[in-house]
């Protein structure tokens, strides 16, 4: 538990320090206007990425009939949150104290715990529903997906250049 309060906090700094080192490049806009415009349009792309990756998983998989419903019920749940519901307002911590920051990012860690539980649930679901060949193409597809978030972040991205 202390390694993650560690880690929450140094995310944290190193969120508020990146933040202050940001320039506007239109005067009129402020560096948050332009921060809350590129974390729109980053979050916007990984959502297209995102139903790429699953239209792309579906048609692997050759799904029967059947198994429609299924599909919907888990690729709905797999839905990449909406950005405000992911986003820690680290501007609304001006006015909190360390502690009261501690356990606002504590919560978020929360919030994102139970996204991540219900995508657990939906996927195991739908898995058992998969016939054997499907599930060694799910296998195979999930695991090439685990593997770019190796290091907490896309790593394999990184090295092909995208981001």
């Amino acid at each position: 538990m202390k390694s993650i309060r560690t880690t929450l906090i140094a995310a944290a700094l190193l969120a508020s320090l990146a933040n202050l080192g940001m320039a506007a490049t239109d005067p009129a806009q402020t560096p948050d206007n332009n921060r809350s415009a590129r974390m729109e349009k980053m979050h916007s792309k990984m959502g297209e990425r995102h139903a790429q990756h699953l239209a792309e998983l579906k048609n692997k998989l050759n799904l029967e009939a059947g198994q429609e419903a299924a599909w919907l019920t888990f690729s709905q749940t797999m839905q990449r949150p909406a950005l405000s519901v992911s986003k820690l307002d680290f501007k609304a911590m001006d006015n909190l104290t360390t502690p009261q920051r501690i356990d606002q990012m504590q919560a978020h860690k929360a919030q994102r715990d139970l996204q991540m539980q219900k995508h657990a649930e939906a996927t195991k679901a739908f898995y058992a529903g998969l016939n054997p060949l499907q599930q060694k193409v799910f296998d195979a597809e999930t695991l090439k997906s685990m593997k770019h978030f190796k290091g907490g972040r896309h790593a394999s991205h990184r090295h092909e250049g995208h981001h």
